[in-house]
């Protein structure tokens, strides 16, 4: 991730504050590539028809993942510190028992 952040922070067009901005707004980009990749993979448009997979669904969220990360490496230089700090956060909210697992909350693949 620091090689990422440092890599387009030598080539950006804009820094400071818009540089910034930009940078978070990237990932309404990514999230709307998403958005067209399951659009794509269900069928949902009848002139296309079914013209992407679910392994480029996956591909896509982890484009999200990664454009946030260096989102958040540009605010905190600890991206991976107050990452893992807030996924406690939620998790321990979230869960009676963190070290519990939920019931029926494993991952079933719907592309099969």
């Amino acid at each position: 991730m620091d090689r990422l952040h440092a890599w387009l922070d030598a080539d950006r067009a804009h820094g400071g504050r818009e540089g910034l901005l930009l940078r978070v707004l990237k990932l309404s980009e990514e999230v709307g590539e998403v958005a067209q990749v399951v659009i794509g993979a269900t069928g949902q448009n009848p002139r296309k028809g079914v013209s992407h997979t679910w392994d480029d669904v996956r591909s896509e969220l982890c484009d999200v993942v990664i454009t946030a990360m260096v989102a958040l490496r540009t605010l905190a230089p600890d991206a991976r510190e107050v990452f893992t700090a807030r996924l406690a956060s939620v998790a321990d909210r979230s869960l009676d028992d963190p070290s519990t697992p939920v019931q029926g909350a494993e991952f079933r693949r719907t592309d099969r």
